[in-house]
C-alpha cells in the first residue's frame, strides 16, 4: 500500500525504543519492477525496499516514513495485514463496477472486494505486497499508477485508501492521472488525513531500528534516498478536486478515519492521458480477467 500519512494523520517523534513505536502500514505506487517485453519501465521503487517486505512477511511493524527533519510518520502494517474492518467496508460498499486498488499493499481490500462480488485488480510497486495479495486469491500486478495499466478509461471505481492520495507527492497530478483511468461518471474513493493539512514532504522508509550512535537510521543503505510524499486532509483534497473539475459525491468518517468520494470530471481527458491509454493498449501485458467490462 501507500500513504499520505497513515490514518493517524500526525507525525510522531522518533521513539526511544523501537518496541514502543506504533505499528505500520503500506506500499506506494511510485515505480515499477516488472521486466520483459511489454512491461512497464523499471524505476526506483522505495516501497519495494526490504523494510517494507519484512513488515509484510511478519504482518507487523514498526515501520515509518522518516521526514528530513527527523520526525516519523507511523505506518499501520498490522491493520493492512488484517481482514478488512468496518471503516474499510464503509468505503468498499460504495464501490461501483470494476475496481482498481492503487497501492493495494498486502491485499485485504482486493480480497474483500472479490468476496463482495466486484471484479477488482490491485497494483503495487512492492513484489512482496503483490505476492501476498495473490496469496489471498486477489488479482494484482507489480505496477505504478503512473505506468500503463489495463483497462485505462474504463474502471468504475479507483481506491486511494490508507493514505495513498500521497503517492508521488503531487495530489493534483494524481487526480489528473485518476481521471484518465476512470470511465465516464466513474468514482474515486480516497482516504484523507484526519487533520486539515496540505503539505509536500520528502521521506525515507525507516523500521525504527536503533543505530550504533543511539539514534534511528534508515534500515537499508539502498533506501537512503528520500522520495516525495504528500499529506492532505479533506478540505485540501476538495480544493484540488474542484480545480480539476471533479464533483464531490460524499465525505464521511469511520473509526477515526476520514474519506471522500469524487466523480470523474466530465471534460475530455488531456492529450497526455489519451496517449497513456494508447500506450497501455499497445504495450502493457493484459489478461481478460484484469479488464473492466
Amino acid at each position: 500500500m501507500s500513504t499520505t500519512v497513515p490514518s493517524s494523520g500526525l507525525a510522531a517523534p522518533a521513539p526511544a525504543d523501537p518496541a514502543e513505536a506504533p505499528d505500520a502500514h503500506g506500499a506506494a505506487a511510485v515505480g515499477s519492477t516488472e521486466t520483459g517485453p511489454g512491461a512497464a519501465p523499471t524505476r526506483a521503487a522505495p516501497w519495494g525496499a526490504d523494510p517494507y517486505a519484512n513488515a509484510l512477511r511478519t504482518g507487523r511493524g514498526p515501520l515509518f516514513l522518516r521526514r528530513n527533519d527527523g520526525w516519523l510518520l507511523p505506518l499501520d502494517v498490522e491493520r493492512w495485514c488484517s481482514d478488512a474492518g468496518s471503516a474499510d467496508l464503509s468505503a468498499l460498499h460504495r464501490c461501483e463496477g470494476p475496481v482498481l486498488d492503487i497501492g493495494c499493499g498486502p491485499g485485504r481490500l482486493v480480497a474483500e472486494l472479490a468476496s463482495l462480488g466486484h471484479r477488482a485488480l490491485g497494483i503495487d510497486v512492492s513484489e512482496a505486497a503483490v505476492a501476498r495479495t495473490r496469496g489471498l486469491g486477489g488479482a494484482a500486478l507489480v505496477r505504478s499508477v503512473f505506468d500503463p495499466l489495463p483497462g485505462e478509461g474504463r474502471w468504475g471505481t479507483l481506491l486511494l485508501l490508507d493514505g495513498n492520495i500521497g503517492i508521488g507527492g503531487d495530489p493534483a497530478a494524481l487526480l489528473d492521472r485518476a481521471a484518465g483511468l476512470l470511465g465516464v461518471g466513474g468514482l474515486l474513493i480516497a482516504e484523507t488525513a484526519p487533520v486539515d493539512v496540505d503539505e509536500r514532504v520528502r521521506v525515507r522508509l525507516d523500521d525504527g531500528r536503533v543505530g550504533a550512535d543511539g539514534g534511528t537510521a534508515p534500515a537499508a543503505a539502498h533506501d537512503a534516498e528520500p522520495f516525495p510524499w504528500a499529506r492532505i486532509g479533506t478540505p485540501a483534497l476538495l480544493r484540488h478536486a474542484r480545480a480539476g473539475g471533479w464533483l464531490t459525491a460524499d465525505q464521511w468518517g469511520a473509526e477515526g478515519r476520514t474519506f471522500v468520494s469524487l466523480r470523474r470530471p466530465g471534460r475530455e481527458r488531456s492529450a497526455r492521458n489519451s496517449s497513456q491509454s494508447a500506450e497501455s493498449a499497445n504495450s502493457a501485458p493484459v489478461i481478460s480477467s484484469q479488464l473492466p467490462k
